[in-house]
Formats: structure tokens, sequence, C-alpha cells
């Protein structure tokens, strides 16, 4: 038996024990009176070696245990923070302080005392009684330095969050950013609605989606792959500016920067344009920095950003030419911009028309380099079937992707709201779609009777919150900011594969 099944039967042994005593390892409740967070609020003013009459009733996890004949030292931890446990045979007796010493790291127990602060200034509970809440029966990883392994620190994330301190540090983030987000969001007067997972025809987005099926009603249904046009929608039924907070599922590879199922917060205003989305965007962005870390001021990945606003708006073009030493533009001839592509050593699919093989040069000479925080404005419209047309030029559309060190972390438009221009957009895409275009936009031919009733003139924000995450955070991977990120089957020894091991 491996050394950690032996502990493991042992601990089963110490249940067993329990059981025939009459105890229950695993009781229903325990009341608890103050939390980690509050007793140091209400006592860390307390000298060194004080002692009160203040009786509490504390809960947490057993993280150390350090004993010292007739004295035991215990850092519990809950879910607020760490307290020590002073716990003494004059307080509990000789059975009851070794029943405490029998406790094994990781177990849960519920101990009731006085608060005091140690000689040394630590502050504790002196302990008068105590009881088993949960037994642990795996050990925690050894002298809780956390996880070695990183796909075991992402697969098995409840042991993660009780090893690292950094691990919860950064989920503490996620939870301030979206804490703030929906208050910023409420703030502007726009309302939290949630739309529809299951869809009949993907779309508001480029990508490939997940398949699946309808049994009662035998229909073919995909996950959602972005929450765009049922937002848009609702602006036609007359709510002004809505927000949701959700996931989408893309069918796509494991990457740093992807993962198949992500959170994304996609807003819609009534009467405005993209211009105002980007002022939205910087508001978003900073607000959620200072909430979670103090500052607009952050380092990601050794490189130092300031994302307070305002940010520049480069157009697409300009940067091109600017980082690249070419002029290029939508109108330009399919075959000099392929020329163009075999010159840099870009590949490019045969049926990419002059917008696709733009975009393609923006990504590889340009994107990568940009640092920012900065806006890149006005894209072809031939890769951007949802947005309105450029208001100055009838090649290009008025939408921007806020990119910050080489990554896109939001894409907005002025939104396309002429019912005849979006179908004929959407059977553009149909027919790339017919030609093997597994990512073209479906043709959605209820959105297109909404746009018929009439939608607003509307700018719209979708923000990648798993990157807005990653960045406030300073982690390079975004399976570090997603609790159950998706990972390929566990192996075990034998060779074989765990199909339910996956988040």
């Amino acid at each position: 038996m491996s050394g950690e099944g032996d502990e493991r039967a042992r601990r089963l042994a110490k249940i067993e024990r329990l059981r025939a005593a009459g105890r229950d390892p695993y009781p229903v409740r325990f009341d608890r009176t103050h939390t980690a967070a509050e007793a140091h609020e209400h006592w860390d003013h307390l000298e060194s070696g004080a002692e009160t009459d203040d009786e509490v009733r504390v809960a947490g996890r057993i993280l150390l245990l350090r004993r010292q004949g007739k004295l035991t030292f215990a850092t519990l931890r809950d879910g607020t923070g760490a307290l020590q446990l002073f716990v003494s045979r004059r307080e509990l007796g000789d059975d009851g302080h070794d029943e405490f010493d029998d406790l094994d790291l990781g177990d849960w127990i519920g101990a009731t005392g006085t608060v005091m602060k140690t000689r040394k200034g630590e502050l504790s509970v002196k302990v008068r009684g105590f009881e088993l809440l949960a037994k642990a029966l795996r050990p925690l990883p050894e002298k809780w330095h956390g996880l070695a392994d990183v796909d075991t620190r992402f697969r098995q994330r409840y042991v993660d969050l009780i090893a690292n301190d950094d691990a919860r540090r950064v989920f503490e983030i996620r939870f301030a950013v979206l804490a703030t987000l929906r208050s910023i969001m409420t703030d502007h007067g726009f309302v939290e609605v949630e739309t529809p997972v299951l869809h009949v025809h993907p779309g508001g987005a480029a990508a490939r989606p997940f398949a699946t099926h309808h049994n009662s009603l035998d229909m073919p249904l995909t996950l959602r792959i972005a929450l765009e046009l049922h937002l848009k929608r609702l602006l036609v039924g007359g709510l002004e500016r809505v927000f949701e907070i959700g996931r989408v599922f893309r069918n796509e590879g494991l990457s740093t920067r992807h993962n198949p199922e992500f959170t994304m917060l996609e807003c819609y205003q009534a009467f405005a344009d993209y211009s105002e989305m980007m002022t939205l965007t910087e508001e978003l962005v900073a607000g959620s920095a200072v909430t979670a870390t103090g500052s607009t001021k952050i380092t990601a990945e050794g490189t130092a950003i300031d994302l307070a606003g305002p940010w520049p708006r480069r157009p697409m073009l300009g940067l091109i030419r600017e980082q690249a030493g070419v002029d290029v533009h939508p109108s330009m001839p399919v075959d000099a911009l392929r020329d163009l592509c075999a010159q840099r050593e870009i590949a490019y699919e045969p049926s990419w028309d002059s917008g696709q093989l733009i975009l393609e040069i923006y990504e590889k000479l340009v994107e990568p380099g940009l640092t920012g925080p900065v806006f890149v404005c006005d894209y072809p419209r031939s890769v951007s079937p949802l947005a309105r047309r450029h208001r100055d030029d009838a090649e290009l559309v008025e939408r921007f992707e806020a990119v910050v060190l080489g990554r896109e972390l939001a894409n907005a438009f002025s939104e396309l709201n002429d019912p005849v221009d979006q179908l004929e957009r959407f059977e553009a895409q149909a027919k790339l779609a017919a030609a093997g275009d597994e990512e073209a936009h479906g043709l959605d031919a209820d959105y297109v009777r909404a746009l018929e009733y009439g939608l607003p003139p509307c700018g719209g924000l979708g923000v990648g919150v798993d990157r807005l995450v990653m960045l406030v955070a300073g982690v390079s991977s975004i399976r570090e900011v997603i609790l159950f990120p998706h990972l390929r089957p566990e192996t075990d020894e034998s060779g074989s594969k765990d199909q339910d091991a996956d988040a």
C-alpha cells in the first residue's frame, strides 16, 4: 500500500473508533459566533500576554499542529483567514487534550473558548471544548506548501485552494472583479438579464459551437458562443440598457488563453455608439483593478501597465502602416494582399477575401507587439457581420478591440440595425459556411425579423472576464483564473483514462 494509502487507512480506523464510541465524525451543524476575520477585527488590539473572559465559538480546518507536552498550538483556517488555537491539559483535561492531539491536519473542527494573546503576540482562542466536524481521510500536501504539479493543481482545485495562498489570492481578485463589473453596470442604469444557453442558431461570434440534441422536440441545438443576439432582441423590445455576465462555449483547443467554456460580460446601450463603449470599457477595467488591487497600476508578465483612461484610439489600418510599413485597405485586390502575405510569410486560406487577409496581417504583424492598453478601431466590414458600416468609409465598420499585452480584452461595435444590410451579411456568411468555414456566422432569421421591428441606434460591448482577471491578477494562464478548467482525461497508473476526471 502506498504512503497515502496507509495514511487513509489510519484515518479510516480513527473514524471506526469514533463511531464505536458513539461519536459522529460528520455531525450535522455547528453554531459559530465569530469568523477568524471578525475575531481579529475585535481583539487584535490586545497586548501580548493579555487574556479575556470573552467567549467565542470558531470553526475551520486544521492546517498546522504543534504539540509541546501539555500544550498544543493549532492553526485554524476558515473562509476569512486564520486563527490560532491554544490547547492545554489544564483546560481540557488529559483525555480531552489527548483527543485533540489525535486530530489530523485537514480535519474540520469547531472550538469554544476565550480570546487571548500569547506572549509572542499571536491572537488565539484558549480552547475549553471542541468537536470534530468533518474527518479528512486524505492528507494535505506535505508541509502545507502546496501542490507541485500544475496539472494536479487545476484538477484538484479543492486541494489547491487549501494549500496555495496565491490560488486564494487570484480567486479573491476574480470575485472582486465580478462584483465591480456588476456595480459599475448597475450604476450606469443597465439591467442585468439572463438569456438562453441553448441556441437554435449559434451567433454573435465567429466560433465553432458545441452541438447537442433536444430529445423531446427532436431538434439539434448548440451551446451559445456569445450573448449578443438575444440581448439586442431585448433592445428591440424596449429595454434600453441591458447586460449579462454569463458562460459561453466554443469548441476550440486548450491553451494558456483559451478554455472551451469561459465568462463574458456583454452589454448593449440604446442611442449610443462605439465611442461610449470605449469610455465604459476604460471604467470597467480600471475600476476592476482599483477594487481588486487598490490601484490602476499593475504588473503583468513583468510589464508595468497603467490601466487608467483615457486609452489611445488607433485605427487598425494606421497601425499596420506604422508597424508593418505597408498600406492596406479592404478595397484592394485580393491578389495584392495575398502577395503581401506571402512576402511576410503569413499563412492564409484561399477562400479569404481582402478583409480577412488584412485582419490576418494585423493579428500576425501588429497585435502581438501592442503593450497597450489601446483601442484598435475600424475593422474591415467582411470580418464584422454584426457591426454597422463606418460613417466615413463603407468598407470598414465601427468596431474596436481593447488590446493589452498583445491580447484582446474587449470587443465592441456601433451595432448594425439595418435589417436589409444584416440579412445580406448573414447570407454572405452562409456561403462561407457552405464552403466549409466552421466558424462562419449562421443565418438567424428570427434575429432579422426582430430587426425589422426596429432596433434603435446602439453600442454594444463584450469583455472577456477571465482575461480581465488574468491581467489584474498578473497571471499568464487562463486556467489560473477558472476554478475548474477543462483538462485532458486523467490517466491512472495502468495507463487507462478516467473520463469523469475533467472538470
